[in-house]
């Protein structure tokens, strides 16, 4: 597996599914390589082989390069050998090279299995020299990353090569798929959708809610007001001035509304600005960026958990907010809502049907606790393990074909 993260080196959801996935396969008889291009400690890794590609250390692997692109080429990174500062793609070439060494010192591996556009140059590479299967899976797409608008040129290269030359793609949703075909013109056979699954620490870790950690917004709930809240990058991709705008709307209708932005990014002062410009910053509430416990316990107080995003391929934390009992309401354009049918849902666009949404939940306890109810049957049906035995299906075809193309 080439990868670009793991947990808890991770800035966003990619770093956690690669790790469920991995854990799932090793549980089905599958032996991981796994390479990052960075040197850490990843706890609770045993079940596979972590290798680093880099002596780099974990912050500066690429800043946010997996998630944004404009800054691809800053020289912001590092470089241990000689002091000089290098780039994301100056990673990505070192990364190749290990990779080529791996192969040539080691036993060839079945399959390579690549996590988004960070590595599919070593994928190919691996498949040109080596004759080795390759499977890109797909978490995003530039389109995704830009919001559906251009993005950057050279990722789209990048993209477009992973996907041609692999023998199978993998995408986490059937909106991602339908990207995959329209823009980068891959045939629809070659694609297979398997969706991601709530993260298995959510299920298996002991966890009780601290009233103690946001005691301001417990005091709140007291007094009758509703919680809404979204995590996530506040990048042009989750369609956060949206929200904000939704926000006022309802706030105008009904006052005793809070929503928590929870996360950090590029976005972060104009929508400190735009909440200000719109007259609601008494009822919003930015945290910064959270993990772990306190995330957790931000989920527990959520009465509402809206995904605003103009492009999401799956979005994980919307089934972490399901966990921990969250009414969901997600945009037509995520991947999650094509498996969670009690959400409501709308157009990311649309402003006014958000308001309504969230204001319809708020004064109705009833469709509140039915919609609560219904969700937490709908996301258990999903698993890391269906995960798992639907990649092994895809890595048993490409090496039963394997060689013949």
């Amino acid at each position: 597996m080439l990868g670009w993260e793991l947990p808890p080196h991770n800035s966003g959801g990619l770093g956690v599914a690669c790790f469920n996935m991995a854990k799932a396969l090793s549980n089905q008889g599958a032996d991981i390589d796994f390479v990052v291009p960075y040197h850490a400690k990843h706890p609770k890794t045993e079940f596979m082989n972590v290798l680093n590609a880099t002596d780099l250390d974990p912050i500066h692997r690429y800043g946010d390069g997996a998630y944004t692109s404009f800054q691809l080429f800053d020289k912001t990174i590092p470089n241990l050998k000689d002091d000089n500062l290098i780039s994301i793609r100056e990673v990505q070439h070192e990364y190749c090279e290990y990779i080529e060494n791996y192969l040539i010192n080691k036993e060839k591996p079945d399959v390579i299995h690549a996590h988004d556009w960070l590595t599919y140059e070593a994928g190919i590479m691996a498949k040109k020299e080596y004759n080795i299967p390759l499977i890109a899976h797909v978490h995003a797409t530039e389109f995704d990353r830009a919001g559906m608008h251009v993005g950057n040129p050279l990722i789209h290269e990048v993209e477009y090569e992973g996907l041609m030359m692999a023998d199978r793609i993998v995408a986490v949703s059937e909106s991602t798929k339908r990207i995959i075909h329209e823009k980068y013109h891959i045939p629809l056979n070659k694609i297979d959708v398997v969706y991601n699954s709530l993260d298995e620490s959510y299920e298996e870790d002991e966890y009780t809610f601290d009233d103690k950690t946001y005691q301001y917004l417990e005091s709140l709930k007291l007094q009758g007001y509703t919680i809404v809240s979204t995590v996530g990058r506040f990048t042009i991709q989750k369609g956060l001035p949206g929200l904000l705008r939704a926000a006022a709307l309802a706030i105008s209708k009904y006052d005793k509304l809070i929503f928590i932005f929870a996360g950090d990014g590029e976005e972060r002062n104009s929508l400190i600005k735009l909440a200000a410009d719109l007259g609601i910053s008494k009822n919003v509430i930015f945290t910064g960026f959270i993990r772990g416990k306190k995330l957790r316990d931000i989920y527990s107080l959520t009465d509402i958990f809206v995904m605003s995003s103009i492009s999401e391929p799956f979005g994980l934390t919307a089934l972490e907010a399901a966990h921990h009992g969250d009414v969901l309401i997600l945009t037509n354009q995520s991947g999650v809502s094509e498996i969670i049918w009690s959400a409501l849902k709308y157009d990311f666009w649309d402003k006014k049907k958000l308001a309504d949404e969230i204001l319809a939940v708020a004064k109705s306890p009833t469709l509140k606790k039915s919609l609560q109810k219904n969700i937490k049957q709908e996301y258990h049906q999903i698993s890391w393990e269906k995960v798992a035995k639907k990649c092994l299906e895809v890595y048993n075809e490409v090496i039963k074909h394997k060689g013949i193309k």
